[in-house]
Formats: C-alpha cells, sequence, structure tokens
C-alpha cells in the first residue's frame, strides 16, 4: 500500500491507498518540532484504530511546504516504514508544463492540487484550497500551469483580529448566520469572516475569469475550510477534500 503524506503549516493530512482507492485517510495537526520518533508514535496510533501495520506500507511519497518536516519524514519512512519514500518537488516528472517566471517558487501542494484536479477534469481550471493561506490555481486547456494568486487564510485571520482587539470574542462558525447583517457581536463575526471570505473568492475568481475568456473554466475546492466556505461563494462548483491526496498518488505512480 501507499502511505501519502501531504504537510502543510497547520495541518497534515495523511492517506493510505490501495492500488488507486483511498481506503484510510487522517488529519493530524502540524508540529515543526517534532521528531521522527513522535511522528512513528503517531502514525503508528492512527493506524491501529483503522487495524493496519506499518508493514501494510511499500511506498511512501511526502508533498510539503514545511521544509524542517521533509527530513523528520523522510527519516520515519526510512527507519519504521522501511521505504525511500519519494519526495514532491518541481525536479520530478510531473507531467504538468509549469509556465510561470520562476517555476522553482510553487509550493509543492499547488502543482500536486493541480495534476490531481487536470487528471479528473482534463479542462480548464481554477483550484481554490483554503488552508492556511487561501490559493487559486490555474491550469490551461493543455494541462499547463500558470500560476494564481495567495491571500490569507480564514484561521490566521481571525487569530490576528482576535489578537489585536481586546472584547471580540472566539467564536464557532460551524454554524452558519442566518443574514448578512449581524445583530450581535457572534452573528456580526460570523457575516464577516463567511461572507467575506466568500467575497474574497469571488472576486478573485471573477478577475481570473476575465484573461481566460473566450473559454470559461471549472472552479472547484479543497482544503480544511472549503466545505465551511464554499456556500458563500457561489463560482465554486464543486468541493473535492482529498484532492492532494489523490494528486500524490498520481505523482508516485508517474515516478515510480
Amino acid at each position: 500500500m501507499l502511505l501519502a503524506v501531504d504537510v502543510g503549516n497547520t495541518h497534515m493530512v495523511l492517506g493510505l491507498f490501495k492500488d488507486t482507492s483511498l481506503i484510510c485517510d487522517w488529519h493530524i495537526q502540524t508540529s515543526r518540532n517534532s521528531t521522527s520518533d513522535e511522528l512513528a508514535a503517531r502514525l503508528y496510533g492512527l493506524f491501529q484504530l483503522k487495524n493496519r501495520s506499518f508493514d501494510d506500507v511499500s511506498g511512501v511519497i511526502i508533498g510539503s511546504v514545511v521544509p524542517p518536516l521533509e527530513s523528520t519524514w523522510i527519516r520515519l519512512s526510512e527507519k519504521y516504514l522501511h521505504c525511500s519514500p519519494l519526495l514532491v518537488s518541481q525536479n520530478m516528472d510531473t507531467g504538468m508544463d509549469i509556465v510561470i517566471d520562476n517555476p522553482q517558487e510553487v509550493g509543492a501542494d499547488r502543482i500536486i492540487n493541480s495534476v490531481a484536479a487536470y487528471s479528473r477534469y482534463q479542462r480548464e481550471l481554477i483550484i481554490v484550497d483554503f488552508g492556511t493561506a487561501i490559493t487559486l490555481d490555474c491550469v490551461s486547456a493543455r494541462g499547463e500551469y500558470i500560476g494564481g494568486s495567495i491571500a490569507p487564510g480564514l484561521g490566521i485571520s481571525f487569530d490576528a483580529l482576535i489578537s489585536r482587539t481586546a472584547k471580540l470574542p472566539r467564536i464557532d462558525i460551524s454554524t452558519p448566520p442566518e443574514h448578512p447583517i449581524g445583530t450581535n457581536t457572534e452573528t456580526a463575526l460570523k457575516s464577516g469572516l463567511l461572507y467575506g471570505f466568500g467575497g474574497l473568492v469571488e472576486g478573485l475568481v471573477n478577475r481570473i475569469c476575465q484573461q481566460f475568456l473566450p473559454a470559461v473554466p471549472k472552479v472547484i475546492a479543497t482544503g480544511g475550510m472549503a466545505e465551511v466556505i464554499a456556500p458563500y461563494a457561489p463560482s465554486i462548483e464543486k468541493v473535492e477534500p482529498m484532492l492532494t491526496l489523490e494528486g500524490l498518488r498520481i505523482l508516485y505512480e508517474r515516478n515510480c
């Protein structure tokens, strides 16, 4: 089985594939100071919950935007899983031309998502990833990565707001506001965050779509906050929560 590891700034998403089927997935918090032994202990516990063992793993692929954790996962893979992992980089065979000013600058997660999305839809795309940052990545009809945009994510924006204001409370945004006009502090915050970030995405998508004309790109979303914000961004046609893991599987098969 293939263990796919997506190391993000806030969370890590892990998936275990049997051939092309995702049979297990886990989300854990990213800790940049974790050692390979500590991560192995956490991973062992997660495997046990699904009645899996390290012996099930025959391959590992790692996509990371946190450089300190790349070597940690490599050591874990070699010591506990007895695999030499494949690390996603711009130098590997992605099957996708990266036609931006400096291809080395683009994050691994953005390429992984673009590869997975184009493999599935085979057309012009805008991929909105709701992570620590909100990224919009664009793929041409020929399957080229042509760039995108980056904005602050909902989580870090909310954290900054709370840390800089004395009276605003931390709230649960999983329940939506009934109306855009909040009638108390909680509903006003919910409105600002959900309608506000939905509007941010809508504005960026509309501007980006002007560059695609006369083509009309399909807009899909992924990432931890995608299902929360997507209802407030009508341009999003589909939420693909496992897009990054699927992209890792595709890249592993292409390179191994």
